[in-house]
């Protein structure tokens, strides 16, 4: 989770495809690293027209920015997992440009164990370009073209890369229902009782060219569109699918109506007096709006006592049919650790996820 701060930026949103592929293409829609302020205008138009874009138009786009992502065995030990810090939030440099009155803080709640019974919950772990590791929270989410058999997995933007000037993060893995049995603080857990359904390496991520070329660490219009899916599989698995071995996946609800959402935010908050090994939610009932770019979607804001850790966390609510959908995913909170912020889902992250799903 990240704080707020002001930000200025220019209007519509891409995706970046992050995988081990290789390819070459024209040089038309590659994006730097950092976007000049007098670029703004004609990226602008470009992106624009992504709501025309065919298959070939987002291979073209994906082949533009490869991660590989190689499996290291036992990277990932019950020690360095717990050790991982959070994303930390910062001293917001100015206010929102548009928002709402900010909501009341709701506490966060322990999620009753074991979070086996909660399995589409989980930890996403990584290595950061220069060193050191980091933890979020995420959650899997149903694949369109492979119902019944998803691989993939929901979180922020944020959590796979750094941002404007930064790179894409490491050894990304998920771990659903992680630390499912409670392992207690003073004794080393063993890798099943923090992993019991497995660690899940990602081979393919999408994200926001928007968060790529824009973010930061002080919250920004970046963050409106502060989303990302991983594509994962289990190395030591049996072939079997993410949805197929934990047993669930979350449908994705675009274009919700927000002023008819009552919304619950999971996720596990790493700061104190939180300690990153506990699930928890908060039953946060309708959102609200924050917007830093009035011409991008405002972003959902919810009361939660949640802090750094829960980026990425999923925020549920209950679609017209009784199923429990995804709406949005922490981005960014406040500094008295009283308020969350989500990116609102609409077509843009529609046209990611569907892509996705369909590319083997």
């Amino acid at each position: 989770m990240r704080s707020i701060s002001k930000g200025t930026t220019a209007a519509l949103l891409g995706l970046v495809l992050l995988s081990g592929c290789t390819g070459t293409a024209s040089d038309d829609w590659r994006l730097p690293t950092a976007v000049p302020t007098q670029w703004r205008g004609e990226l602008a138009q470009r992106w624009q027209e992504l709501k025309t874009w065919r298959d070939e138009d987002w291979d073209r786009w994906a082949r533009q920015h490869l991660y590989e992502n190689p499996v290291v065995r036992d990277l990932w030990d019950p020690e360095r997992m717990v050790d991982a810090p959070p994303q930390q939030p910062v001293v917001p440099a100015a206010s929102p440009a548009a928002a709402d009155p900010e909501p009341g803080p709701v506490q966060a709640v322990p999620v009753p164990r074991p979070y086996t019974s909660h399995p589409a919950s989980g930890k996403v772990f990584s290595t950061a370009p220069g060193g050191g590791t980091g933890q979020c929270s995420a959650t899997v989410v149903a694949d369109p073209a492979h119902p019944g058999r998803s691989n993939l997995v929901w979180t922020a933007g944020h959590c796979v890369h750094e941002g404007s000037g930064g790179g894409w993060f490491k050894n990304l893995i998920f771990v659903p229902a992680y630390n499912s049995a409670g392992t207690p603080a003073d004794r080393k857990p063993t890798l099943a009782e923090v992993a019991p359904l497995g660690q899940w390496w990602a081979d393919n991520v999408i994200s926001s060219p928007q968060w790529i070329a824009e973010g930061g660490h002080g919250g920004n219009a970046a963050n409106q569109y502060d989303f990302a899916v991983l594509k994962v599989h289990n190395p030591d698995g049996s072939g079997r699918s993410l949805e197929e071995t934990v047993g669930t996946a979350v449908p994705v609800w675009f274009d919700a109506p927000r002023d008819r959402l009552a919304v619950s935010v999971w996720g596990y908050p790493s700061v104190k007096p939180f300690d990153g090994r506990e699930l928890y939610r908060c039953d946060s009932g309708r959102p609200t709006r924050l917007s830093f770019d009035p011409s991008r979607p405002p972003m959902l804001s919810a009361g939660c006592t949640m802090t750094a850790g829960s980026s990425g966390g999923g925020w549920f609510a209950t679609m017209p049919d009784g199923r429990e959908a995804l709406v949005s995913n922490t981005s960014i909170g406040n500094l008295a650790h009283t308020a969350l912020n989500g990116p609102y889902l609409e077509d843009v992250a529609r046209q990611a996820l569907s892509y996705f799903s369909r590319k083997e």
